[in-house]
């Protein structure tokens, strides 16, 4: 069956939400440091940086004089209605190309910061 598709404009308007307002938080991450990046195949890209100090979240836009854009631990492209079905556990990590360390993908989707 196909899977349905989210208007572009409404995915990246809601994966953008999803990250400032359910991924970012200042509860503790549980694990190790680390950086995921999002990447939208319509060309807008997130990151979320993950510490003691909890969720952080930014767009990525060029990167900044110094700033290495190569940093995540993992990363995730897909279409914005893609990364947002993933969000919510439409459809599993392996319809997106992702990269790096897939364990940190693993203890995003398990970590619940509200207990």
């Amino acid at each position: 069956m196909p899977r349905s598709r989210i208007p572009e404009e409404i995915a990246l308007d809601g994966f953008d939400d999803c990250q400032f307002t359910l991924c970012a938080t200042a509860v503790a991450w549980p694990h190790e440091p680390a950086v995921v990046d999002y990447h939208a195949t319509e060309g807008h890209s997130w990151r979320l940086r993950l510490s003691h100090d909890g969720a952080q979240a930014a767009r990525l836009g060029a990167p900044a004089a110094g700033e290495d854009s190569n940093t995540a631990d993992a990363s995730a492209r897909g279409t914005a209605s893609d990364l947002v079905l993933f969000f919510y556990g439409r459809i599993p990590l392996d319809s997106l190309n992702f990269e790096g360390d897939r364990r940190i993908f693993d203890q995003l989707v398990a970590w619940d910061p509200s207990v």
